[in-house]
C-alpha cells in the first residue's frame, strides 16, 4: 500500500508526463467488423479538453456524453487493393493483413488519435466529455458528424459531408465534395465562424438571438435566410497602381449584411450549391 506522500508523487508524475500513449494491435477474424479499442483518461478530468483526429480514409463520428474519458470504437471497411489481381501476383498469393495500428496520445487534456491504417478504411466512433473542442479531418470514403458537444470545432473533409447536430460554441467547417449542415443550440459570443463547400449545400441553423456580420457567396446557387438581414449594396472596388499605370475596378459577388445589428463575421461559401442561414 502506498503512503500518502508516495501517492502524491505518483499523481504528480502522471500529470506532468509528456504523454499517455496507448497503442493497440488487434486481429480481426471471421465476420467481425467493429471493436471497442480503448479509453483515454484525461490529465485534468472535469475540465474542458480537445480531441484531434487526422486520418486518410473513413468516417468520424463524435458524440458528447456524461463521462470523464475519451472512449474510442472503430469499424472497418475492406482493404484497399494494391495489385491488379486481388489474390495473386507473379504466381504468389497475397497475404491479407488484419492487424490494427491505432493509438492515442494525451497531454494536458488534449487527446490526439493516431490512425496509421493506411490501407484500410477506418470508421471511428468517439465519445468525449460534453465540454470538448474538436479538430477533425478525413479525406476519402467517409463523412464527419458531431452531436451534443460544446466547444471550438475545426472540421475538414474532402470527399464527404459534415454534420454538426445540437452543438454549442463555434465552428469552422470546410469540404470539397459534400453538404455542410450545422444546428447550434447556442454559440460563443463574438466568435467568428466560416462554412465552406465547393460542391454542396451549406445549411446552418443559429439561435434567433444571433448578432452577426454576414459574408456569403454561391457561384451556381442561391442564398436563403429567415433572419431579417440588412443587406448592404455592393460598391465597386478600385485598385490603382501608380507604378504600372493600371487602374482596376470590380464588383464582388459576395452578399454582405447584418443580423440583429451586426457582430462577429460569419462567412458562408459554396460554388455549386445553395446557402441556407436559418434561425431556430
Amino acid at each position: 500500500m502506498y503512503s500518502s506522500k508516495k501517492y502524491k508523487v505518483m499523481k504528480n508524475i502522471r500529470l506532468i508526463s509528456m504523454a499517455i500513449i496507448a497503442f493497440v494491435t488487434v486481429s480481426l477474424t471471421g465476420q467481425e467488423k467493429s471493436i471497442n479499442l480503448f479509453s483515454v483518461p484525461l490529465s485534468n478530468p472535469g475540465n474542458p479538453g480537445k480531441l484531434v483526429i487526422d486520418q486518410i480514409s473513413g468516417s468520424i463520428h463524435v458524440e458528447g456524453y456524461e463521462g470523464a474519458e475519451v472512449v474510442i470504437k472503430a469499424s472497418f471497411g475492406s482493404n484497399k487493393v494494391h495489385f491488379k489481381d486481388d489474390d495473386q501476383r507473379d504466381g504468389l498469393k497475397r497475404v491479407k493483413s488484419s492487424s490494427l495500428n491505432i493509438g492515442a496520445e494525451e497531454k494536458n487534456n488534449v487527446v490526439h488519435v493516431i490512425n496509421e491504417q493506411w490501407n484500410k478504411v477506418t470508421n471511428l466512433d468517439v465519445k468525449v466529455p460534453k465540454n470538448f473542442s474538436l479538430k477533425l479531418s478525413t479525406v476519402n470514403d467517409g463523412n464527419i458528424s458531431v452531436k451534443g458537444v460544446n466547444g471550438e470545432m475545426e472540421i475538414s473533409n474532402v470527399n464527404g459531408k459534415i454534420t454538426l447536430e445540437s452543438v454549442s460554441g463555434s465552428a469552422s467547417t470546410d469540404t470539397v465534395n459534400g453538404d455542410i449542415k450545422v444546428y447550434f443550440d447556442s454559440i460563443t459570443k463574438d466568435a467568428n465562424m466560416a462554412f465552406s463547400s465547393l460542391n454542396g449545400n451549406v445549411d446552418i441553423t443559429f439561435p434567433s438571438s444571433l448578432k452577426a456580420n454576414i459574408k456569403a457567396k454561391s457561384d451556381m446557387g442561391d442564398i436563403f435566410t429567415d433572419f431579417d438581414m440588412q443587406v448592404s449594396s455592393n460598391k465597386p472596388e478600385v485598385n490603382k497602381n501608380n507604378g504600372s499605370g493600371t487602374y482596376k475596378v470590380k464588383i464582388e459577388q459576395w452578399v454582405r449584411g447584418t443580423i440583429n445589428g451586426g457582430g462577429p463575421e460569419m462567412l458562408f461559401k459554396t460554388f455549386n450549391g445553395d446557402i441556407l442561414i436559418k434561425s431556430k
